[in-house]
């Protein structure tokens, strides 16, 4: 008896395209990997608005949604209009309360409408904003990683994150975070599998963790 194939679909963290994704490999025998990618917002459109368009991606039900940083978010918005499996949130927050404070004070202040995205085309800028580091050495590497960089885009997306409302976590969520995120610092986050080491792109440079761990995490074995 042939067993069932789960689907398993990945949203990358803030203008990161899919291939962020490329190391992680689940048995075939078991699981079928699907990437997202993000979609350029509507004007004016809410967040949980798009989340609903980028449901039309998902093309099966009970799916496994795994979302990293802005993408976690985004998957947990997803979760709230279509049935799911499992829930992963990686290297991201389950709640406003999670942000850091220095985001909170780019809401309070509304200092978020004046972040330069314009100049967002300069990689190591968008690294430093999306991976939450500088990397002199690796721009060629991110040039990869890093490719959605729309103004709108990112003006849409920084908005989001900062602006999140979301009061209690989603029930059953999957929170895998890495003690050394700086982008969203591990101290701010509750209830979360904590890789030893991990940085805010361990997604990629973690990948072997992923690989061992996932497939127990989604069959709960």
């Amino acid at each position: 008896m042939n067993q069932e194939i789960i689907p398993v679909y990945f949203m990358p963290g803030m203008a990161a395209n899919p291939t962020i994704f490329e190391y992680i490999k689940l048995p075939e025998d078991r699981f079928k990997i699907y990437w997202l990618s993000w979609k350029i917002p509507l004007k004016n459109e809410t967040l949980q608005e798009y989340a609903k368009r980028m449901c039309d991606d998902v093309k099966h039900d009970n799916p496994v949604l795994l979302g990293v940083s802005f993408g976690g978010i985004l998957v947990q918005e997803m979760s709230k209009h279509i049935k799911v499996r499992k829930l992963f949130v990686v290297s991201s927050v389950k709640t406003k309360h999670e942000l850091p404070r220095r985001m909170k004070l780019l809401k309070a202040t509304k200092a978020y409408k004046l972040l330069p995205t314009q100049l967002m085309s300069n990689v190591e800028l968008l690294a430093k904003y999306a991976f939450g580091e500088t990397i002199t050495k690796r721009v060629e590497l991110y040039k990869k990683y890093l490719s959605v960089n729309d103004k709108s885009y990112l003006d849409w997306a920084i908005e989001q994150i900062i602006c999140w409302e979301q009061d209690q976590p989603i029930p059953n969520a999957i929170h895998i975070h890495g003690d050394s995120d700086m982008v969203f610092p591990c101290n701010h986050i509750q209830n979360c599998v904590k890789l030893k080491g991990g940085t805010h792109i361990m997604i990629i440079n973690k990948y072997k963790w992923f690989n061992e761990n996932l497939p127990k995490l989604i069959l709960d074995i």
